[in-house]
C-alpha cells in the first residue's frame, strides 16, 4: 500500500459526504431502485448482465431487516416487469443475521421463493469471517430443501476456503476484502492469487458453476487459461466485476464471447458502504482519488 493510499484512508472519516459521494459515484448506481434499473438497462444494452444489491447490511432491529427484505421483493418485481438481465445479491446481516437466526432464515427463504417464482436467482454474499459458518449453513440448508436458484460467495484470501468448496453448487469466487487476522487469511498478494487459482481449479474440477469475480489482470488471464484447458462450456462460468471498475476490460471479455456480470449496488446507505469499502481496500481508495483528480484536471483544461 502506498503512502498516498494510506493517507486517503486516514482522511476518509473527515471527508464531507458530498465529496465521498463524488469519489464513489461511478461505483454506486444511486440512492433509488430507479437508479439501479437505469444502470442495468445500460449494461444490458452493452451485452452485460447484472447483479443488483440493496445497500444496508448493518441492521439492528427486526423491522429494519424486514424492510431490506421488502426492497429485494421490489427489485425482483422490477427485474421481472422490465425484462432485465439481472439477479440479486443479498448480505445476511442485512436480512437480520445478527438480530435473530430465524428472522434471517425467514427473510432469506422468502426472497429465494419470490425469485424462483419469477425464474430468477439469489446470490448470498459472504461477509467477514465471523459469519462464514452461518452463511454456508444457511446456503446448504436451502439447497438441501430443493432451492436450486440460490448460490453463495467464497473468498480466496481465507485459509479455510479450499476446504469449504466440497458440495457447493453455484459459487462466486472473489479475493475477499474484509480485514482479517493473518491466522485466518493470507495477506501477501501473491499468496492470495495462488489461493484464488487453486480454488478456481477445484471448483471447475467438481463441476460447479462459477462466477469469477476479479479485476486483477493476472487472475483474469489465469482464469481464461483454466476454463480453456478444462474445455468448459461458456454457460458454466462467468466473469464478474464491480460497477465502474475496468469497464474497458469488461467490454473486451464480452467481445470475446464470455458472459460478464456487473455488481450494481444502490440505496440510501451509499455513504456507509462507500466509506467502508474504501477503508477496506486502500488501493481502491487511492485509485478512486487519483481518477477523480485526473478527471477534474481534464475538465479544467477544457474550460
Amino acid at each position: 500500500m502506498s503512502l498516498f493510499d494510506r493517507a486517503i484512508v486516514k482522511l476518509l472519516p473527515a471527508v464531507p459526504r458530498p465529496v465521498v459521494g463524488r469519489l464513489s459515484a461511478r461505483y454506486i448506481a444511486g440512492p433509488s431502485l430507479d437508479d439501479a434499473v437505469r444502470v442495468v438497462q445500460r449494461l444490458n444494452a452493452k451485452g452485460k448482465v447484472a447483479t443488483i444489491d440493496v445497500l444496508g447490511e448493518e441492521v439492528a432491529t427486526a423491522d429494519e431487516a424486514r424492510a431490506i427484505a421488502g426492497q429485494y421483493h421490489d427489485v425482483l418485481a422490477r427485474i421481472d416487469a422490465q425484462g432485465l438481465e439481472a439477479n440479486v445479491s443479498v448480505k445476511l446481516t442485512g436480512l437480520g443475521l445478527e438480530v435473530d437466526d430465524d428472522l434471517c432464515r425467514e427473510n432469506l427463504e422468502a426472497v429465494v421463493l419470490d425469485a424462483a417464482a419469477r425464474g430468477n436467482f439469489v446470490r448470498i454474499d459472504m461477509e467477514d469471517s465471523s459469519t462464514t459458518d452461518r452463511t454456508l449453513a444457511l446456503y446448504r440448508e436451502l439447497r438441501d430443501a430443493g432451492h436450486t436458484n440460490v448460490g453463495v460467495v467464497v473468498q480466496a484470501y481465507l485459509r479455510r476456503t479450499q476446504a469449504d468448496l466440497a458440495g457447493l453448487e453455484n459459487l462466486r469466487l472473489c479475493k475477499g476484502i474484509y480485514v482479517e487476522p493473518p491466522y485466518l487469511a493470507f495477506r501477501d498478494p501473491d499468496e492470495i492469487r495462488a489461493s484464488f487459482v487453486r480454488c478456481l481449479e477445484a471448483i471447475v474440477a467438481q463441476g460447479a458453476y462459477v462466477g469469477i469475480a476479479t479485476h486483477d489482470e493476472v487472475l483474469i488471464r489465469e482464469a481464461l487459461r483454466i476454463v480453456s484447458e478444462a474445455g468448459l462450456d461458456r454457460d458454466r462460468y462467468e466473469f464478474q466485476m464491480l460497477l465502474g471498475v475496468r469497464p474497458d476490460r469488461a467490454d473486451e471479455l464480452v467481445a470475446a464471447g464470455h458472459r460478464l456480470r456487473v455488481y450494481v449496488p444502490y440505496g440510501t446507505h451509499w455513504y456507509e458502504y462507500s466509506v467502508r469499502r474504501l477503508q477496506e481496500n486502500p488501493a481502491l481508495a487511492g485509485t478512486v482519488a487519483r481518477d477523480t483528480v485526473t478527471r477534474g484536471a481534464r475538465t479544467l483544461r477544457r474550460r
